[in-house]
């Protein structure tokens, strides 16, 4: 399995490639469609990808934490945290990935 990080850059020169869009348009792209997914969870909408997953936010409240080191108990404050859905499709795809590495 690669340990490849794909980064902005990566998806920027993938949409060039493919697309066939200018490397500075090819980012402007890439560029609003992060910044639509970004804004629509800071609103705490639920992004959807068909074939790919969800986008959730979920609200976490208040509980009790323990440091691990002391034993001290530390209050945890509220917050929202993202969580990643994938699709059957995606989690299929996954998993073929996987077998064809393998079976190679």
């Amino acid at each position: 399995m690669s340990s490849h990080t794909v980064t902005r850059a990566d998806l920027c020169e993938a949409v060039y490639q493919k697309v066939g869009l200018s490397r500075s348009e090819s980012a402007e792209l890439v560029e609003q469609v992060l910044a639509e997914i970004s804004g629509s969870l800071e609103q705490g909408e639920t992004v959807k990808l068909s074939s790919f997953g969800s986008f959730v936010v979920r609200s976490k409240g208040e509980r009790i934490g323990r440091n691990p080191k002391t034993g001290e108990e530390v209050p945890i404050s509220p917050r929202r945290v993202m969580v990643f859905k994938p699709s059957n499709v995606l989690k299929q795809r996954i998993n073929e990935a996987l077998l064809e590495e393998v079976d190679a």
